[in-house]
């Protein structure tokens, strides 16, 4: 008899769970706070045949844990019911026409004007369900009232001050490669430009300041033939194309977009930007930055902009490999003190990280203190939940945590200010979660 061995994207706990649950009253060690009441929800790849390319192009599933009065009162999962994984068709099986509704939705789970959102970067979001007895179950897609004609980003940003969403689409076989978009705190979409860049770039992430909008246009380019012909991710990296960031004014969004060359690189995952004062043609930015796409580990960077000079002045501020970069979203655009990133241990897709713990760095001191996890242990993303309204003030890290000897998983709940100390508590779930992406602690409203 012969076996086959997974890819290693789709082995141990990349491996997909294959049915839905609804489980109450979680076992709890230690004590939720009682401040919290919401969901926490984290979306990843989960494809449903068990199958998938890429870790990238699985099927999306949302997890989610419901917190209520102290206690772990469910947990809950639910495929996001695209038209991908309904109709079982491609994105790209009907030639160069972009299918806006065939995307995984598998990347992120974010909020918007009372509207809950399945994100990926390469379609239109679909909604989920939020009514009692229905948390998870998919709506459908949803595309702005008919406005939105463009793929929406895994990553936009709620703008603190105003409430609008601010977020761009990109992709396609013909110009226009880069759209920006913004809707208002009601969630009407209000701004949509295109961009004038050379080529399709893969662009997963953007900076969002008080001031200005920040692209990067990086030299990870679209490869037709193989989303034609090929089975995996169809980019590549071309560091002859260059790297640029693109600034634009918020407040003249059709005005013209200034682009300042950086040192070929590329990022994923911004971490926070922001104006260092009212129209000081100055921007400070940290990233999670890889010297070398898919060949390399990212470590944390800050870029400094120069508006006035026309320079970006590029700074390592550690060499500890990290990912998912996250801050307290209140304080997107301004100067947040705190940013947190993880550290996880995962030889089977080759980034050798020897380690696994949550690092919360102090980007004013340049400090920085970490929670270690127990070996066989290893978290995903970890979201901030508020304890109060101050800004970067108190609150918690949530994560879903991998136990390897157990092979089920947690939602722990650390103390953000004292992220060395023990967990405040450790929910266990009825089963593993398999390693994703992106997801968000969503209080009640």
């Amino acid at each position: 008899m012969t076996t086959t061995t997974p890819a290693p994207h789709l082995a141990q706990n990349y491996a997909p769970v294959m049915d839905e649950m609804t489980v109450r009253d979680l076992e709890v060690t230690g004590a939720i706070p009682p401040e919290l009441s919401g969901w926490y929800l984290r979306n990843g790849p989960n494809p449903q045949d068990a199958d998938s390319a890429h870790w990238f192009l699985g099927d999306g599933m949302v997890h989610g844990v419901r917190l209520e009065g102290g206690r772990a009162t469910s947990y809950r999962n639910r495929w996001v019911r695209t038209t991908k994984l309904t109709d079982v068709r491609n994105t790209y099986d009907d030639g160069p026409e972009e299918d806006l509704l065939a995307g995984s939705a598998n990347t992120h789970v974010v909020r918007h004007a009372r509207r809950t959102f399945a994100l990926v970067e390469g379609s239109l979001p679909y909604e989920l369900d939020c009514r009692p007895g229905r948390e998870l179950d998919t709506v459908g897609p949803y595309d702005f009232g008919g406005r939105l004609n463009t793929a929406m980003t895994a990553h936009p940003k709620t703008c603190p001050v105003t409430g609008e969403l601010h977020f761009f689409g990109y992709g396609g076989f013909k110009p226009p490669f880069l759209t920006y978009h913004r809707a208002d705190a009601s969630g009407a979409l209000t701004v949509s430009r295109p961009i004038d860049v050379p080529a399709h770039t893969m662009m997963h992430d953007f900076h969002l300041t008080t001031s200005y909008v920040v692209f990067m246009d990086l030299p990870v380019l679209f490869d037709q033939d193989e989303a034609l012909h090929g089975d995996g991710l169809p980019y590549k990296w071309h560091p002859t194309y260059g790297a640029r960031l693109g600034v634009l004014r918020r407040n003249d969004p059709f005005g013209a977009v200034r682009w300042l060359p950086i040192e070929p690189c590329y990022v994923f995952h911004a971490l926070n930007a922001y104006d260092e004062g009212p129209d000081s043609g100055r921007i400070v930015m940290h990233v999670a930055r890889y010297p070398v796409y898919n060949e390399t580990n990212a470590t944390l960077w800050r870029w400094e902009l120069d508006l006035d000079a026309g320079r970006v002045t590029e700074v390592q501020i550690d060499d500890t490999p990290c990912e998912f970069p996250r801050v307290d979203d209140r304080l997107a655009g301004q100067d947040s003190r705190f940013g947190h990133v993880t550290v996880a241990d995962t030889p089977h897709v080759g980034t050798g990280l020897p380690r696994s713990y949550l690092v919360r760095y102090d980007l004013h001191s340049g400090t920085a203190t970490r929670h270690e996890f127990a070996a066989g242990r290893t978290p995903g993303e970890a979201a901030f939940a508020a304890a109060d309204d101050t800004p970067g003030g108190p609150g918690w890290l949530m994560s879903y945590v991998h136990d390897a000897s157990t092979d089920r998983s947690d939602l722990v709940i650390l103390d953000a200010q004292n992220v060395v100390a023990p967990p405040v508590a450790t929910i266990h779930l009825p089963r593993r979660v398999p390693f994703g992406f992106h997801g968000n602690w969503l209080p009640d409203e």
